[in-house]
């Protein structure tokens, strides 16, 4: 069964549920314990354990109550966006590692800061301009964007490692990868 992220937030939503639930989890206990440490009467409590069960987080644990926290586990679990990682069609296993951790659904999720991972990162992105095509740097910074944000980081790292030459406001492919 399916668990429900929303209900149990819902569970939770209310104060005094939340602080029935939070003595549970740290302490365990009695509905009489929880009641005097929640500052609530026991016919209030319990009506809080009850709901608390019914979503999931509490269980019975013969005269007292303890949290069942793998709900929460499974409910986060569930509510995890699906990502699409793409196959950037590398067949080295460690360039394939370090554009799915970087590029994992095609756009850079941050700039990689050790030197090697950014020239794997580089080189990929590098692919996109045609070898003895001149392209503005207008035209390039849009390009670059598509990758990521900080386009300006970008430019500046593709000329610096050599895979970008530039001169005049115009930009070249001069290094990198080529695939024939």
């Amino acid at each position: 069964m399916a668990v429900d992220p929303f209900a149990l937030i819902a569970a939770l939503a209310d104060e005094s549920r939340l602080r029935v639930f939070a003595h549970v989890l740290l302490h365990g206990g009695t509905t009489t314990s929880v009641a005097e440490a929640a500052g609530l009467r026991e016919k209030d409590t319990l009506k809080r354990l009850t709901l608390l069960e019914n979503a999931g987080l509490l269980a019975r644990d013969g005269p007292g109550w303890r949290a069942t926290t793998d709900v929460l586990r499974e409910a986060a679990a569930g509510a995890a966006a699906e990502r699409h990682v793409i196959d950037h069609g590398a067949t080295d296993p460690g360039t394939a590692s370090v554009l799915r951790v970087f590029l994992p659904e095609g756009r850079l999720e941050q700039i990689p800061s050790a030197r090697s991972k950014r020239l794997v990162v580089l080189d990929h992105i590098a692919r996109v301009f045609e070898p003895g095509v001149r392209y503005s740097e207008r035209d390039l910074n849009t390009l670059l964007t598509a990758f990521h944000p900080d386009y300006a980081a970008l430019r500046r790292y593709l000329v610096d490692e050599g895979f970008l030459a530039r001169e005049a406001g115009y930009y070249w492919r001069s290094g990198g990868t080529v695939d024939v």
